[in-house]
C-alpha cells in the first residue's frame, strides 16, 4: 500500500472510529509506530484529522464551540429519550438524594422520575428544576449562582459554594466530549468547574451521553474516566471505545 493509500484509509477510519490509536494503526497496516505520526502528521495538515496523544480524532471533534439548550434539545431526540429511560434504573431509593446537571438528555431523566419516588432533587438547571417542582414526591434544591444563558444553568462561586458542602446518593452528568484518555470535557471554564464539583460531591456519577459525544474532546476536562461510575449512551458508541471504557471498570449502557 502506498503512503497516500494509507493515509486515506485511516482518515477514513478516524471518522468511523471517531479515535483511533497509533499502536491500533501501527498493527492494522504493518508500519512502524513512526511511520503512523507522519502519516497523522500529514492528515492533520489537510485538516482531514486532527492528532491528540496517543492517536487521532477526527477533525471536527476539537470545538470549543458550545451549542444553545434549543439547538441541543432538537438534536438526537430517539437516542437521548432511550437513554434517558435506561438511566432512570440507576435513581437512588425512595429516601435517597440525587443530583442533575444542566442539560437536555439530564432533564429528560429527571422527567421521568417515577410517581411514587420520594428524594431530594438538586439542580443548577432552569429547566430541570422546572420539571422537578411539579413531582410530589421530590424535595427540590434549586442551586443559586449566575445564569448562563446558553445552557440556563447557575455557575459561579456561589454554586460551587453549596455543592462543596453536599453528597449525594447519584449524580446525573451531562458532557459535550468524551475519550478514555482525556475524560470528561466541556467548553465552558465555569460550567466545567461546576460539573468538576458535582462529580465530586456524588457517591455514584452516571454520565448521560448520546454517542455522538464519545471520541470527542473538548476545551476543558472536569473529570477523568476514572471518575465516573456508569456510561449511559446509545447503540451506536464504537465497539473499541465501549470495550476500553469497560476495561476500565466503567458500566457501559448501549439503549
Amino acid at each position: 500500500m502506498y503512503a497516500e493509500e494509507r493515509q486515506q484509509a485511516i482518515a477514513t477510519l478516524v471518522g468511523q472510529r471517531g479515535r483511533v490509536s497509533v499502536t491500533d494503526l501501527s498493527e492494522q497496516y504493518g508500519v512502524t509506530s513512526e511511520t503512523v505520526r507522519r502519516d497523522l502528521a500529514v492528515l492533520d495538515r489537510m485538516g482531514l484529522v486532527r492528532r491528540v496523544h496517543g492517536g487521532a480524532v477526527p477533525a471536527a471533534a476539537l470545538t470549543a464551540i458550545e451549542l444553545g439548550t434549543s439547538e441541543r434539545e432538537t438534536s438526537r431526540t430517539a437516542e437521548k429519550e432511550r437513554i434517558a429511560k435506561a438511566a432512570v434504573d440507576f435513581l437512588p431509593p425512595t429516601g435517597g438524594s440525587v443530583l442533575f446537571d444542566a442539560g437536555t438528555t439530564t432533564a429528560r431523566v429527571a422527567a421521568l422520575l417515577p410517581a411514587d419516588r420520594e428524594l431530594v432533587g438538586v439542580t443548577n438547571s432552569l429547566p430541570v428544576a422546572t420539571r422537578l417542582s411539579g413531582h410530589a414526591g421530590v424535595q427540590l434544591h434549586l442551586l443559586g449562582g449566575r445564569v448562563r444563558g446558553v445552557t440556563q444553568a447557575a455557575v459561579g462561586a456561589d454554586t460551587l459554594r453549596v455543592l462543596a458542602g453536599l453528597r449525594v446518593d447519584t449524580a446525573f452528568i451531562g458532557t459535550n466530549a468524551l475519550t478514555p484518555a482525556h475524560g470528561l470535557s466541556t467548553p465552558d471554564v465555569d460550567e466545567a468547574a461546576v460539573k468538576r464539583a458535582m462529580v465530586a460531591s456524588a457517591h455514584r456519577v452516571v454520565v448521560v451521553a448520546d454517542s455522538s459525544k464519545v471520541g470527542r474532546e473538548d476545551f476543558v476536562r472536569f473529570a477523568g474516566i476514572d471518575e465516573i461510575d456508569v456510561l449511559v449512551t446509545d447503540a451506536d458508541i464504537p465497539a473499541s471505545v465501549r470495550n476500553e471504557l469497560s476495561n476500565s471498570g466503567i458500566e457501559v449502557v448501549a439503549a
